[in-house]
């Protein structure tokens, strides 16, 4: 079976039981306690058809690195525990007519979001190919950018986990409402900005490997 088959049919599978959960528990975060698990699981499972190929074994890595991070950051503010429902969940079910709700469950928390967390890795299936072109510049630069990305995200989620700490310590005492120092002096939202930022760049990694990036070599040579 080609492997992005079967990952579809993981996906199909993962989807499925997120709605079933759903509806059995009247808890909507099941698919974000798998948001850092299904991306790297599925960039390994697609390595685990390019015979150890570097670019696959860096891909993986990184997703892993990813992954790893958000599981801790999530952890820690009690998205595992009992009742670590995403408050937003919640919002939009008492604005929501409950089949309208039944139905964004089904269309967007648990089937969208699956196939998002797939599309993610979706650069490493095609990174596996058999024609790839070998390792190049254009990976090593995806990989110190994407690195740099992933220590940015880190940071940012630090100053705002001790900032969140110090003002529900504090109460209203607790001077702004807002993070303004740190990475959040430059962005309101800079952990965002480098996660985003880090998928488009794991994206370049598909890019590399094409045919465009072999013409590229290719015309590098002849000059």
């Amino acid at each position: 079976m080609d492997p992005l088959h079967a990952a579809s049919l993981a996906c199909l599978g993962a989807a499925t039981l997120c709605w079933l959960l759903g509806a059995l528990t009247r808890e909507y975060s099941w698919v974000d306690r798998l948001w850092s698990i299904l991306p790297p699981a599925y960039v390994a499972w697609f390595a685990s058809h390019s015979h150890c190929d570097p670019r696959l074994t860096v891909m993986t890595t990184l997703a892993v690195l990813w992954g790893a991070r958000l599981t801790f950051n999530f952890a820690r503010k009690g998205g595992y525990a009992p009742g670590g429902e995403d408050y937003r969940w919640v919002e939009l079910r008492r604005r929501l007519s409950p089949p309208l709700f039944a139905a964004f469950n089904l269309v967007f928390i648990a089937f969208f979001q699956n196939i998002l967390l797939l599309l993610l890795a979706a650069p490493a299936y095609v990174a596996a190919s058999q024609d790839a072109a070998p390792w190049g510049s254009l990976d090593t630069v995806a990989t110190i950018v994407f690195l740099l990305l992933l220590a940015g995200e880190t940071i940012a989620d630090q100053q705002q986990w001790r900032f969140q700490n110090a003002k529900r310590d504090r109460g209203e005492a607790y001077g702004p409402k807002f993070l303004t120092q740190g990475l959040f002096r430059y962005s309101r939202h800079p952990n965002f900005f480098c996660e985003v930022s880090m998928w488009w760049t794991f994206y370049a990694f598909s890019v590399a490997s094409g045919p465009a990036s072999s013409m590229w070599r290719s015309s590098a040579r002849c000059c």
